[in-house]
């Protein structure tokens, strides 16, 4: 690259970073105003436990207001650039807009698979953090019921469906309380036949099996059998049966492949997790639309007129942009549309929107 093109690199992330830390200053005030309502009041809990969970909880949602970070960053930046007529300087000089939108593309491209690597993984953390930390301190709290637990587990052979009454939140552990275990066998055309049933009081995940505690145990056309423990081998770990408790939105990337296959071996659908996975593996593409589609609302020369409505179209398209994204996920989610699609289009077609709109610009 050009000094030209590194001092528009330059002033294009500098407007991306205002607008983070703009969009991070409001995403923190808001959700300490609303852990202060809904933890505060209810919890024996100072001001700094509140601020470290806004710590945890804030960054999920940072990531996903990103591209509105490099749409709205790019429009200022050049915005600016425009009015103090560097871009007038430029297209007298002869340079095109392509020159220096690529570089700004490209980057926003690298970041965006930063983000999925490394950011996300990081942020799905501080999410368990944030679970983990509000189940303690909400532990004593009268108002909170426990919720019923249901979880399945299985392989070629074997299907396990494990019922309980309620979950004791430790991080990094399972402890469920009050439990059912109704154990299946899959027959030659893999329908899971009804072998036995477990009844008991505790049970606790650990590597490679499920301990339970003052256990009676029924099969089929026998008399029931108490015994104080008991073993039962396990697929799951710590880490995947807690996951069966989150949304995909909360769980990290380099897990979901893992989450996918024990997911179906369990039996249920995995489509909300491809999903997800899908959309992740967009987000580099869906963050250099939105660098594109930035300049694209942003060229317009100050002189001609019509630039402040423009960049209010670029900021709308924005926010239609967001509702089509999560529209088509829902579309998918109800296996309306195929999940490749849903994750895809969004950034394609905002995408090939801020090339279109720049070859009228530039181009005529």
């Amino acid at each position: 690259m050009g000094r030209l093109e590194r001092y528009v690199l330059f002033r294009t992330f500098a407007g991306v970073g205002a607008a983070l830390a703009v969009i991070s200053a409001v995403i923190l005030l808001v959700q300490f105003v609303d852990l202060s309502r809904s933890v505060g009041v209810r919890a024996d809990v100072g001001v700094g436990d509140l601020f470290i969970m806004t710590l945890y909880k804030s960054p999920g949602l940072i990531l996903l207001l990103l591209p509105f970070v490099f749409l709205g960053g790019g429009m200022s930046a050049y915005i600016g650039m425009n009015r103090s007529s560097e871009l007038v300087a430029m297209r007298a000089a002869g340079v095109s807009a392509w020159r220096f939108i690529g570089p700004s593309a490209a980057a926003a491209f690298l970041i965006g698979v930063l983000t999925v690597t490394v950011f996300n993984p990081l942020a799905a953390d501080l999410s368990a953090r944030f679970e983990a930390k509000r189940a303690s301190l909400m532990d004593t709290y009268l108002g909170d019921t426990p919720k019923e637990v249901w979880l399945r587990q299985g392989d070629e052979k074997n299907l396990m469906v494990i019922h309980a009454k309620a979950r004791d939140n430790l991080r990094g552990q399972v402890r469920l309380k009050g439990v059912s275990v109704y154990i299946y066998q899959k027959d030659d055309k893999g329908l899971p036949r009804f072998r036995r049933r477990l009844e008991a009081a505790n049970a606790e995940l650990i590597p490679g099996f499920w301990r339970l505690s003052s256990v009676r145990e029924a099969s089929a056309g026998e008399n029931s059998v108490r015994s104080a423990s008991l073993l039962i081998r396990s697929t799951l770990d710590a880490e995947s049966a807690m996951e069966r408790f989150s949304s995909p939105d909360s769980i990290a990337f380099w897990k979901l492949s893992n989450a996918i296959r024990q997911t179906e071996l369990a039996g249920f659908s995995a489509a909300g997790y491809r999903l997800r996975l899908e959309q992740l593996l967009a987000t580099p593409l869906l963050f250099a639309a939105m660098a594109i589609l930035a300049a694209a609302f942003s060229l317009r020369l100050d002189r001609l007129g019509g630039l402040a409505g423009l960049a209010g179209a670029g900021a709308a398209f924005g926010f239609v942009f967001f509702f089509f994204n999560q529209f088509s996920g829902a579309l998918a989610s109800a296996d309306i549309i195929p999940l490749a699609f849903a994750a895809w289009a969004p950034p394609t077609i905002a995408l090939l929107s801020g090339l279109t709109l720049l070859c009228y610009t530039e181009d005529g």
